[in-house]
């Protein structure tokens, strides 16, 4: 997870996705009422629906990292830290009530044989598995950040030169502000902790949120129901933009330099418009009730499910809850879990629609 290159082993994925969408058996067609196929509006609404999720994206992620400029929107205030919790609530609810569900939709389809897909719970294996392997890459890239950072500090000990600021951002004259990987005050080791887990979670979270999205956007070009199409549409520009909004606050945390920042933003906002986008363009081949699409479709979404979990649960809420500065009020301690249960309840009413 090189701060420079962020989100690279990702590419692969879309190579997944796009012989997924290749796939030409299909077992089945959508059942839509008379009233509600129209090929023309519907291919109108997936029209809009590119520069409209586009649009959304881009503000939901954006708008923590603009909002740094106001003092009462920076990290260390409390208001930042009660968005975030509504965010974070977000996210454990899009995992738990969006995609686990789709997931195992695909997974347990009638155009699956019935032996294995129907007699073992994939689903619920490749999650725990998903959210295991999460764990180890949290632990993996902690550990050889941290070996990085104190050979540096050895290295600069032994040459009698000052810490080695690995990021960016320029230097601060007495305000022990961290600056990449180091603190300007020899204030240490904690600051240098706190940084790295900040730059794992803001990647973590990404690739969760960045799978899901580009299979969303090759599975809303296949309706051809207007009725499904304008909620399902409003529906995902409410989830990307407050799912935006917690990775945007996660990326303002890693203290990322302004083009990786950019690239983060910019992968997050283009992946459900290109999925969309996608599916549009091989809508001749591609069947979402073939096997093959229902299996890569179920599995990546499961995959996705359980990262999205992991980070929400251990990268987000309980670092934020278990927390020293959580603990000195209590009154921010309620309004926090307040907000996590109306950021989560919240995405559980879209789930109506999407």
């Amino acid at each position: 997870m090189n701060g420079g290159r962020p989100l690279m082993f990702l590419v692969p994925l879309f190579s997944m996705i796009i012989l997924q969408a290749s796939a030409v058996v299909d077992c089945g067609s959508e059942t839509v009422a008379d009233g509600c196929r129209n090929q023309s509006e519907a291919f109108k609404l997936k029209l809009i629906a590119i520069p409209a999720i586009l649009v959304t994206s881009m503000v939901g992620v954006s708008l923590p990292i603009l909002a740094r400029s106001v003092p009462s929107l920076h990290p260390d205030r409390d208001v930042f830290l009660v968005i975030k919790c509504f965010a974070s609530g977000v996210i454990l609810a899009t995992g738990c009530m969006h995609v686990l569900p789709d997931s195992m939709d695909s997974l347990g389809s009638d155009c699956l044989p019935e032996k294995p897909w129907k007699k073992f719970p994939f689903s619920a294996l490749v999650f725990m598995l998903s959210a295991l392997f999460t764990l180890a890459i949290d632990s993996f890239a902690m550990s050889f950040y941290k070996r990085r950072v104190l050979a540096r500090k050895g290295d600069h000990g032994r040459g009698g030169a000052g810490l080695d600021v690995v990021g960016h951002r320029g230097h601060g004259h007495g305000h022990g502000r961290v600056v990449g990987f180091g603190t300007l005050d020899g204030g240490g080791a904690s600051s240098d902790h706190q940084l790295i887990r900040y730059r794992i979670v803001a990647q973590v979270l990404e690739v969760g949120i960045v799978v899901h999205s580009v299979v969303i956007g090759v599975s809303y070009r296949t309706s051809e129901s207007v009725c499904t199409l304008r909620p399902l549409l409003i529906a995902l520009c409410f989830r990307q933009f407050f799912e935006g909004m917690g990775l945007g606050g996660s990326i303002l945390q890693a203290d990322y330099g302004a083009w990786v920042t950019s690239i983060m933003v910019a992968f997050f906002s283009i992946t459900t418009p290109s999925g969309i986008a996608l599916g549009m363009a091989l809508s001749k081949v591609y069947s979402e009730s073939s096997p093959t699409a229902l299996i890569m479709v179920g599995l990546l979404d499961t995959c996705s499910a359980g990262l999205l979990e992991y980070t929400a649960l251990v990268d987000l809420l309980a670092a934020n809850f278990l927390s020293n500065r959580m603990h000195r009020s209590l009154r921010l301690h309620a309004l926090a879990l307040l907000d996590v249960l109306l950021g989560a309840g919240f995405m559980a009413l879209v789930a109506l629609w999407a």
